[in-house]
């Protein structure tokens, strides 16, 4: 039997190639349709489902910007910016291990240094590491 996992269940939402890449686009500011698809690549057939997804899970909503005729926007929900924290981690990991040569985007901090993201503890700040985690069903 496959075990109950919170990470299974955020893939069902946002697991697919697609998804994320439109999700970068939003939380890089970008929120039309048009240009989501030009940035990403991705046939618009099937960017349209994977927005109506990430629209329906309450990730992104969807607003009218313009009456006639009516066009819309991505924005993000509360959902979908706490996500910025998961695109930041896949970014610094695909710069460190995938990417050949220099990343082809850096990110600073408002304090002026590049962004590195880590992971930390809310309570103590130390980093999160495999090896200081353990499984516990305590609520």
């Amino acid at each position: 039997m496959a075990r109950t996992c919170s990470i299974a269940n955020a893939l069902e939402v946002i697991g697919e190639r697609w998804s994320l890449l439109a999700l970068r686009e939003v939380l890089f500011g970008v929120r039309r349709f048009d240009q989501i698809a030009a940035n990403t690549g991705a046939s618009r057939d099937i960017l349209a489902v994977r927005l109506r997804k990430l629209v329906d899970a309450g990730v992104l909503e969807k607003q009218q910007y313009e009456a006639h005729p009516p066009r819309y926007e991505y924005v993000l929900t509360d959902a979908g910016r706490e996500l910025h924290k998961v695109l930041l981690m896949l970014l610094d990991w695909g710069d460190r291990h995938v990417t050949q040569g220099p990343p082809p985007l850096v990110w600073e901090h408002s304090c002026g240094s590049r962004l590195h993201a880590d992971v930390v503890c809310t309570s103590c700040g130390e980093p999160v590491r495999p090896e200081n985690l353990r499984p516990s069903t305590r609520p």
